[in-house]
């Protein structure tokens, strides 16, 4: 049988940045504002007081500059706090389907494949606009591709594990070529007004085409040569909101759709990540230094750093491993699809590189792969 190749890869960006700078004005507007209205509950000790924040605290606590976003003003306005935007009504088109066909647009193109090429598509990502009908299906139909398609998603490794239920589709023979899509809308999940979290994410949306080799035109595919994922539950990254949440009389205000325990996280999803890259660079017969690159999940520099530092022995180098979320931030399942699709086109025939996610189930997914 055929091996099976990324023959191309798409990226779209959003219109609007949001510096720190910008970010931290916001919220040092709101901090000081919410401080005067519960002056007297503060200093009561019945109301904690809030504190403000620094672009200088977020880079050092995450290595991000600037995100991406869909919508911007509502985000930077100290009275608003969040995206503000016109409700998706029933005919109108959602920005992850409108996100997603633009990355998936350029996949296509470098993969030099038309609609009639593609048997199935596959959505995953980590939030969803819409649980019915699925995204991938109006994507399916809006690009004009008959056959299958799907919505799937695991938190932050949505992006490999889509990559890896794509290639397994094509070992199978369930399908002939696949598009998988990563939009990741994430900034409505966001609580702005937490000083712990409002920095995080960013929007984006990342795309890729996988097919048998012996089918591939493009000139700059990546032929898969291993994969690998584990999944340990815990539930130190989560999201309570649900859509069950208007059932329940006693709801706390701003009920979150994303909060964590980032010191839990990082002692805890660390040395399972060490471990599993350790294990399949073992299972593939390889040393760490035989990748040419790893393009890790872009949540944090410390966490990426840290496990690079282990299975190299030091620090990585910028080309080792590419740091992307400096400009794009945490974009939950996409950083290290994004950082691929960046950072690919100066691989030589036979070099390898690990494509590697990893976040909130706890969940870890990885593709080995060699430039075809």
């Amino acid at each position: 049988m055929s091996q099976i190749v990324i023959s191309g890869t798409g990226l779209f960006i959003p219109p609007h940045t949001i510096s720190n700078e910008e970010l931290v004005t916001a919220f040092n507007q709101y901090v000081e504002k919410f401080n005067v209205q519960h002056a007297a509950e503060i200093k009561a000790g019945d109301v904690e007081a809030l504190v403000g924040s620094s672009p200088e605290f977020i880079e050092k606590a995450s290595g991000i500059k600037s995100r991406y976003a869909m919508y911007k003003d509502g985000i930077i306005n100290p009275d608003i706090m969040h995206p503000t935007f016109p409700m998706t009504e029933e005919g109108k088109t959602p920005e992850m389907v409108t996100m997603g066909i633009a990355a998936a647009k350029q996949a296509m193109a470098e993969a030099g494949k038309t609609a009639e090429d593609i048997d199935l598509v596959i959505v995953s990502s980590t939030f969803r606009q819409r649980d019915y009908p699925g995204i991938s299906v109006e994507i399916q139909r809006d690009l004009g591709i008959k056959g299958s398609a799907y919505d799937m998603g695991i938190a932050c490794s949505s992006a490999t594990f889509g990559l890896i239920n794509a290639y397994a589709s094509l070992a199978a023979g369930i399908a002939k070529c696949v598009l998988f899509v990563n939009p990741e809308f994430t900034t409505p999940g966001l609580n702005f007004k937490n000083r712990d979290s409002h920095f995080i994410f960013g929007d984006v949306a990342t795309a890729a085409i996988l097919e048998p080799e012996d089918t591939c035109t493009s000139d700059s595919a990546f032929r898969i040569i291993g994969t690998k994922q584990m999944t340990q539950y815990s539930d130190n990254i989560r999201s309570d909101a649900s859509y069950a949440d208007y059932c329940f009389d006693d709801l706390p205000e701003g009920r979150p759709f994303f909060q964590q325990q980032g010191r839990k996280v990082f002692k805890e999803l660390l040395p399972l990540i060490v471990t599993f890259i350790s294990e399949q660079l073992e299972e593939s017969g390889l040393q760490a230094e035989e990748l040419k690159r790893m393009w890790l999940h872009q949540a944090n520099i410390n966490m990426n750093n840290f496990a690079a530092k282990k299975l190299l022995g030091r620090l990585p180098t910028l080309e080792e491993a590419p740091v992307v979320l400096d400009e794009f931030a945490n974009t939950a399942s996409s950083g290290s699809v994004i950082a691929f699709h960046k950072y690919k086109d100066d691989f030589k025939s036979g070099e390898k590189g690990l494509i590697c996610s990893f976040g909130a189930g706890y969940s870890i997914g990885s593709l080995m792969v060699e430039r075809v």
